[in-house]
């Protein structure tokens, strides 16, 4: 079989020096001499007949081919690490990371008072942590891009191997500032009347699943946002109206800087779990898992 010109390490050379801006850095992270990583990229560019760098002023810049080459070969090391991590857990059953996913709606510092402990008990495994909203938490979890999500909500994808828990509810509150013209209607307010004005609503962070908005009402007047962070402070500065974790927003309750308001339509609880792929039999997972449920009273939707 001939060998392929597209190897592991020329994309870990083209990801390094994508990464840190120029060949002496990228060098320094691969503990390699920048000539050593010219002459990977020179040999690559030989062998496929593309030019991968063109030269930008003094800068050099990758050319439309080098760019899909690197976003390709992205996917690729992505998946050599996850491989060699699976293999990994089966030789000894500890994961050396862990990849999780915290549903915007949670408060992130009580999850990371747990991961913390746990840390402190197996500090040499490496976590990455995500925050995803929606279908977009799902989606990485069905995809092998996470191992666990914190704060899943319904609906659970169905035949997917998928193992849930629950964590605990979230409460929706439905609020505007204090100036919002809302706060001048009679209460309850109809749907009517509500979908006169704007909704702040948080993009579900899915790519390639059908994005999900929940209660909105709004016709066809939205300002989206990237988290439940940007969503509190866009209905604080009064751009619109929104449903927000009672937990979370405490504290402008009592202040007064958000207002609650009753309305017609009814807000359910809804239930929040924990979810992992049934396949995904890590002791690593299995511990954090454990401990999360152990202290779910002090994770607060």
């Amino acid at each position: 079989m001939p060998q392929l010109p597209i190897t592991l390490e020329a994309l870990t050379v083209l990801d390094a020096i994508d990464k840190r801006g120029s060949y002496a850095s990228a060098a320094e992270l691969l503990n390699k001499v920048p000539s050593a990583l010219s002459y990977i990229v020179q040999k690559l560019e030989e062998q496929l007949q593309v030019t991968i760098y063109q030269k930008q002023g003094r800068r050099s810049v990758l050319t439309p081919a080098g760019k899909n080459l690197l976003n390709e070969g992205r996917l690729i090391l992505d998946a050599v690490e996850r491989l060699t991590v699976k293999t990994q857990t089966i030789s000894n059953g500890w994961e050396p990371k862990l990849n999780i996913a915290i549903e915007s709606i949670l408060p992130s510092s009580a999850v990371f008072s747990v991961l913390n402990d746990f840390l402190k008990l197996h500090p040499t495994i490496k976590m990455d942590i995500s925050e995803e909203i929606m279908n977009g938490a799902w989606e990485s979890l069905v995809e092998d891009k996470i191992d666990m999500i914190i704060g899943a909500s319904n609906p659970i994808p169905k035949q997917k191997g998928i193992q849930t828990l629950h964590l605990c509810d979230f409460n929706p509150v439905f609020v505007v500032s204090p100036d919002h013209p809302l706060t001048k209607h009679q209460q309850p307010l109809s749907n009517e009347v509500i979908a006169r004005y704007r909704a702040v609503v948080a993009h579900d962070t899915a790519q390639q699943w059908i994005a999900n908005s929940s209660a909105v009402i709004s016709e066809d007047q939205y300002f989206y946002v990237p988290s439940l962070e940007y969503k509190i402070n866009a209905q604080l500065a009064g751009i619109g109206y929104g449903f927000l974790p009672r937990q979370r927003i405490q504290q402008y309750l009592h202040s007064g800087e958000l207002v609650e308001l009753a309305i017609e339509q009814a807000t359910p609880i809804v239930p929040l779990c924990l979810a992992w792929k049934v396949v995904n039999q890590g002791k690593a997972l299995k511990t954090v898992r454990e401990m999360l449920i152990a202290r779910k009273n002090i994770i607060h939707c």
